[in-house]
């Protein structure tokens, strides 16, 4: 059908109307639930909610909280010459269900439709679009969090990076971020070269306190920074993931069996037996999730960090002395040391937390940040 021109009609809610020489009709863009951000602090961005056709040409001109004015101006910045036209235009099967009472009840569920879409074009001229996150990591006395649009946010200690990641990982001063070449950037302290990565491309990455490791393409690990206790020194074979706590490190296998070397004073290295999906290494101590979605600890064993809570869980985190970690339903459950309301979780549902030093945050199901915990660097204030 070829199109001759756009016209307004009695379209209501977000629709497209497309005007061709045989006729006029109007298609009504689907309301629903935007999909949420996927889970894990480092976890590789899910795409974006597609505007798909027409509609994406239309939609970034929608104005929230306009909706009472909407049954009109649909595309007042481009069509400014556009008259109404009377809704009897309209083939018959494409007006019977326009109602003039359906725009009031669907525009308010507009935002949390099209806002991943909207936000560039919504923000302020000049201003950086709130677009929403879809990881965290919290580190020593800084956090970093990749939002929508590959964007790097960093607050504390760190500074923020340039460019776009895929995912990226704080830890003690330092941070290291995957773009989405595969190549990595460090940053941040470089006492230990933990700054200063191999060449070559990983599928990710984890910062520790002293040394760093990736999972390349081939699932082989490799790590760099300082060996003092073998920490970047990994085992052969291939890995789904790897984490780098204080001086050691750990990595699940290609068969869900978790492999740990480097510093093992406290047990640390020494990981139980069993399948997992996922394992996350913290100061003295590490974290796994497994494959029935229970939770194991291990290593340092004061404050109650080696005795994880019951039930199922999406995803863990280990830090200093707390862990947390995100259950089916989005809850977040959190325990070890609390000295400095750490191991106190805010309310709501999660997609993903992290644990750092003394505080600890997490991406909320709206793409928001909630930090909670000790302050002093700013580590626990909420990021723009």
């Amino acid at each position: 059908m070829a199109v001759t021109r756009l016209r307004r009609t009695g379209c209501f809610g977000l629709a497209l109307l497309v005007v061709s020489t045989t006729g006029v009709a109007c298609f009504r863009t689907p309301l629903g639930d935007a999909p949420g951000p996927a889970p894990d602090s480092g976890a590789i961005r899910p795409d974006a909610p597609n505007l798909v056709g027409a509609e994406a040409d239309i939609a970034p001109d929608l104005q929230l909280g306009a909706s009472p004015d909407l049954l009109f101006p649909i595309l007042p910045d481009f069509a400014p010459d556009l008259r109404p036209e009377p809704v009897s235009d309209l083939r018959p099967d494409a007006s019977s269900d326009l109602q003039s009472t359906d725009l009031p009840g669907r525009a308010p569920d507009l935002a949390a439709d099209m806002v991943p879409d909207l936000q560039q074009d919504l923000a302020p001229e000049g201003e950086t679009p709130p677009f929403p996150f879809v990881s965290v990591s919290a580190g020593n006395e800084d956090a970093c969090g990749v939002k929508i649009d590959g964007t790097v946010v960093c607050w504390g200690f760190l500074a923020t990076p340039a460019g776009t990641f895929a995912s990226v990982s704080a830890s003690y001063n330092s941070a290291c971020g995957v773009r989405a070449d595969g190549t990595l950037t460090c940053w941040g302290s470089n006492s230990f070269g933990q700054a200063t990565p191999l060449t070559g491309t990983i599928t990710s990455v984890s910062a520790g306190y002293d040394a760093a490791c990736g999972v390349r393409t081939d699932g082989t690990l490799t790590c760099w920074g300082s060996n003092s206790f073998g920490q970047a020194t990994p085992p052969a074979g291939a890995f789904t993931s790897v984490s780098v706590g204080y001086s050691f490190a750990c990595g699940v296998r290609t068969d869900g069996t978790i492999a740990c070397w480097g510093y093992n004073t406290f047990g640390q290295a020494t990981p139980p037996s069993g399948t997992f999906t996922f394992v996350s290494a913290g100061a003295d101590g590490a974290c796994g999730l497994g494959t029935d979605r229970t939770l194991s600890c291990w290593g340092l064993k004061t404050s109650g960090f080696e005795v994880p809570p019951t039930g199922a869980f999406a995803s863990v985190s280990a830090g200093y002395d707390t862990a947390c970690a995100v259950r089916i339903d989005g809850t977040l459950a959190c325990w070890g040391s609390n000295d400095s309301g750490q191991a106190t979780p805010l309310a709501g549902t999660f997609t993903s937390v992290s644990v750092g030093y003394s505080f600890a945050c997490g991406v909320r199901t709206d793409g928001t940040i909630a930090c909670w915990g000790t302050t002093a660097w700013g580590q626990a204030t909420r990021p723009p």
